[in-house]
């Protein structure tokens, strides 16, 4: 008996013919297709949309922009419409204590102080908010809390000092962030004083939207707590 497991197969040569015409056919198709595809546009499913700045302009294009920051004015500079003010401070200013923690304006580590004319002050997210956004405006950071005396020495924030105290961090990624909405609570509050009854609710909706990865809150919560609370003006009602 002959084993044909391994034998070639015979094929006929009218049937190679038409096996040779159908690969050729189909390959005509393919090639057709894929021309066919590259001449039509991408569905809206499938196209990746150019993020446009709020201003209009191409974010290749620039803008005129003047700042203080810290007390110091910069500018006027040309800046590319599409530039996060984050990335202004870090690589045009060297200012690089603001933190990028997710780069879409959620989890707020990269907050800095905007002040405005009437003494009020907000904190604003510089990851998702164009350097152009901040021309002619006043603006501090995390550097801009902390003191020099003519020695060199540095003193910082109460604020400051209260977090180191209390152990408030444990990376300390997310503490600029929190050290200027912790800032602005307090500046409101001393235009603005609370009955100490309301305050555990004012400094939660404070810092509500800091996040901390390390679940640092109570103790940035505390020591919020126990700056205000030492911080004249603060507490209408306080001894």
């Amino acid at each position: 008996m002959t084993d044909t497991t391994n034998a070639p197969t015979t094929v006929s040569a009218p049937q190679a013919a038409s096996d040779a015409n159908a690969m050729a056919a189909s390959a005509s198709t393919a090639s057709a297709a894929s021309a066919a595809a590259a001449t039509q546009p991408m569905s809206s499913a499938s196209a990746a949309p150019i993020s446009m700045p709020s201003n209009g302009k191409k974010p290749w294009e620039t803008l005129p922009v003047t700042v203080k920051v810290n007390g110091v004015s910069h500018g006027p500079m040309d800046v590319p419409a599409g530039l996060m003010m984050i990335d202004f401070l870090h690589e045009t200013l060297g200012l690089t204590g603001s933190r990028l923690g997710c780069g879409q304006g959620i989890c707020h580590a990269c907050v800095v102080i905007v002040d405005h004319a009437d003494g009020s002050s907000e904190t604003v997210r510089s990851c998702i908010t164009g350097a152009n956004y901040f021309d002619g405006k006043t603006v501090r950071t995390v550097e801009g809390h902390a003191t020099r005396d003519a020695d060199g020495k540095v003193s910082l924030a109460p604020i400051q000092q209260a977090f180191l105290d209390h152990f408030s961090f444990q990376c300390g990624y997310c503490t600029p962030g929190f050290v200027n909405a912790a800032t602005v609570l307090i500046e409101r509050l001393k235009r603005q004083p609370i009955a100490r009854a309301d305050l555990e609710a004012a400094i939660t909706e404070g810092l509500n939207d800091q996040i901390c990865r390390c679940t640092g809150y109570v103790r940035y919560y505390e020591a919020v707590r126990d700056v205000v609370l030492k911080t004249p003006g603060c507490i209408k009602d306080a001894k």
